[in-house]
């Protein structure tokens, strides 16, 4: 069986990683999207709401299985018997990044290999921090996120504002 790993913040997910998610699973007998820790984030939903909401939208794919981990990438990798990591490349900038994070990858799990898929061209500009900017504002985000999670983010956009306003 065909193993990779989708790894990510997913704070919140988007249409581009939807696009990415439906891409690879065509790929791999299954794909794991797993939520990753970044420690240089503030998350606007916490590790097991982002799981929950992952969940939601990608529910209709067979093959792919929702995650998270608080480890490194490289042994997570190695305990699920995944050979692929997965990453989407909006732009050159992301490259750059991304290489460096999949030659480190490389020298802690030798036998993990990534792959690299284009972002689609209307979701080059989309980022999870630009939803959480277009929330703060009260953006309409049906064009940028699943429509499952929509009322998800507002609400939570909401709480939060609420709480930097007591």
């Amino acid at each position: 069986m065909k193993i990779a790993i989708y790894p990510g913040s997913f704070d919140p997910v988007t249409l581009g990683h939807l696009n990415i998610i439906k891409r690879a699973a065509g790929c791999f007998d299954k794909l794991i999207v797993c939520v990753m820790v970044n420690s240089a984030k503030q998350g606007l939903f916490t590790p097991e709401e982002r799981v929950e909401l992952l969940r939601r939208c990608t529910g209709r794919f067979p093959c792919v299985e929702v995650d998270f981990s608080e480890g490194l990438l490289a042994d997570y990798a190695r305990r699920r018997g995944a050979k692929v990591v997965v990453k989407g490349l909006r732009a050159v900038s992301d490259y750059e990044q991304e290489v460096q994070m999949a030659v480190i990858n490389r020298k802690l799990n030798p036998d993990l290999e990534t792959m690299f898929l284009a972002s689609s061209d209307k979701y080059t500009y989309l980022s999870s921090t630009i939803v959480k900017e277009m929330a703060r504002y009260g953006a309409d985000l049906g064009e940028f996120v699943p429509r499952e999670i929509v009322e998800d983010i507002n609400r939570k956009m909401r709480e939060q504002q609420e709480r930097k306003g007591n």
